[in-house]
C-alpha cells in the first residue's frame, strides 16, 4: 500500500522553484559585495570552529552560534516545517525553531568538519529574484573541488543566507523531505519531534 502522506511530502520537497515561493522575500536592497562578504565572514568563522580542535559537543555549539549569526534560521526552521506548521501554536513554532537550530548545528558541523585542511573560494555572485546567490568552490584535502552556493537576502533586515545548495543538493528542499519524514514517523506529534530533535 503506498503512504499517501509520503508520497504527498516526497512531491512537495522536489517541486522546484515554485515551493520556494512558500515563504516570501521581499525585494532586495542587498548588495552582491555585501551578500559575499557576508559569505566570506562566514567561511572564516566556520574554519575557526574546525580548527579550534574543541571536541564535537563544542563544536556543535559554536556551529549553532554560527548559523545564529549568519543565517535566517526561523526562515529555514519554518520553512522545514512546512504545512506542518499551520496548526501548531505559536509556542511550538518556537521550541521548533530552536530545536531546529541544534538539529542544523549537528548535521552541518558534520559536514562542514569534513572541509579541515580545505577552504572555501567565493567565485562570485548573481541576483536571482529576491535574493543573491553566492557561488563558492570547496577545495578539500583528497577530494574533488565541487560547489557550495548560498543564497543571501536581507529579509530579517540584515544580511543573511537562506538555504545551502552543496553539490547540488538544495537544503530548504531536504530539509522540509527531511523534517517531514521525522514528523510521519512520531505519528504527526510535533511536540515529540521537537523533544528529539534538541
Amino acid at each position: 500500500m503506498v503512504d499517501l502522506t509520503c508520497s504527498r511530502r516526497n512531491l512537495m520537497a522536489v517541486g522546484g522553484a515554485g515551493v520556494l515561493a512558500a515563504l516570501p522575500l521581499p525585494s532586495f536592497a542587498l548588495t552582491s559585495n555585501e551578500a559575499e562578504a557576508l559569505v566570506n565572514s562566514a567561511v572564516g568563522d566556520i574554519n575557526v570552529v574546525i580548527q579550534s580542535g574543541a571536541n564535537m559537543n563544542s563544536m556543535v555549539n559554536s556551529f549553532k552560534g554560527v548559523f545564529e549569526r549568519y543565517s535566517d534560521t526561523p526562515y529555514i526552521a519554518a520553512y522545514a516545517l512546512g504545512n506542518d506548521g499551520r496548526s501548531a501554536s505559536q509556542a511550538q513554532k518556537s521550541a521548533f525553531s530552536s530545536a531546529f537550530g541544534n538539529y542544523l548545528a549537528r548535521k552541518y558541523g558534520s559536514r562542514f568538519n569534513e572541509f579541515a585542511g580545505g577552504e572555501i573560494q567565493v567565485q562570485g555572485s548573481k541576483a536571482v529574484n529576491s535574493y543573491i546567490e553566492v557561488n563558492t568552490l570547496a577545495i578539500l584535502r583528497n577530494q574533488s573541488p565541487f560547489h557550495v552556493d548560498f543564497h543571501v537576502s536581507d529579509r530579517p533586515g540584515r544580511p543573511v543566507f537562506f538555504n545551502l545548495i552543496i553539490e547540488g543538493i538544495n537544503m530548504l528542499l531536504s530539509e522540509r523531505a527531511e523534517i517531514g519524514t521525522m514528523l510521519d514517523a512520531r505519528g504527526g506529534n510535533l511536540d515529540a519531534l521537537i523533544s528529539d530533535l534538541v
